[in-house]
């Protein structure tokens, strides 16, 4: 029974452990995340040529009116984080960047209606224009019978400083990254999955050592009542030879006393 005990208590430990590593791990991680990335002015996160935004309109949601089988990126639901290929800042790179575009494709890009806005839509009709450049059309895939359907126009001979152009192509999307840097930005959520957690692990660490400290006292104790224990069996043993020694003292005595011989004079 104490082996067990003794097992399951390492057991308890182990997974301990392996909870505090995974979180100092994971907010290394986090730290030189945040030191690395550089952040655009509107907050999106810029990392080795990419970009990674969150949607948060439902302009690229599932719609029975579009047909998107045939295209890499299916649908984007809103709160996904998408994973944007940069429009790169060389005008030969950027040439033959635009070059290789195609219908189908879903592009980020910046759009003026009365505020600048940072739009998710795909690409519906791509013109090459004499001049060079492209002039690239694009609109959402959730369109409805009864609602109009808003469409953007992109030269992409316009500069970044125009207030409608192309921020990258969309190479990928994640609804379980989207989630989660969605709701870390939810100040409850922020404290049930950083406050809390750290404030478990404090409070686990302090009950661990509160019983290493526990269990020091009660083995200093058992030594204690041990060597008490020992030192009363040496005691009563000292007593019982001591005993013996006068018992043997007493009858030396008696055997060297001489008795009466029982004679007399006449």
């Amino acid at each position: 029974m104490g082996d067990s005990k003794k097992k399951t208590k390492k057991a308890l430990n182990i997974i301990l452990n392996v909870i505090i590593y995974a979180f100092v791990v994971l907010a290394v991680i986090m730290v030189v995340f945040t030191i690395t990335a550089k952040r655009d002015a509107d907050g999106a996160i810029n990392i080795f040529g990419h970009q990674m935004r969150v949607v948060i309109s439902p302009s690229m949601e599932k719609c029975d009116e579009t047909d998107v089988s045939g295209y890499k990126i299916k649908d984007i639901p809103v709160r996904s984080m998408v994973f944007i290929e940069l429009v790169p800042d060389d005008d030969d790179a950027a040439a033959e960047w635009y070059s290789k575009l195609q219908v189908g494709d879903v592009l980020t890009f910046k759009y003026r209606y009365v505020t600048q806005e940072t739009i998710t839509h795909r690409i519906v009709n791509i013109e090459q224009k004499s001049t060079g450049g492209y002039v690239i059309s694009l609109e959402g895939d959730n369109k409805s019978s009864d609602a109009s359907v808003l469409k953007q126009t992109i030269d992409t001979d316009e500069s970044l400083t125009s207030p409608n152009h192309i921020i990258g192509k969309v190479t990928g999307q994640s609804r379980v990254l989207g989630f989660l840097v969605y709701s870390l930005k939810q100040p409850i959520v922020m404290v049930l999955l950083i406050i809390v957690p750290c404030v478990v692990i404090i409070v686990l660490e302090i009950i661990r050592i509160v019983n290493i400290l526990s269990a020091d006292k009660k083995k200093r104790l058992i030594e204690e009542k041990e060597k008490m224990e020992e030192d009363k069996q040496k005691q009563a043993s000292e007593i019982e030879d001591l005993k013996k020694q006068l018992a043997e003292l007493k009858e030396r005595q008696s055997e060297n006393s001489d008795p009466d011989d029982g004679h007399s004079e006449n």
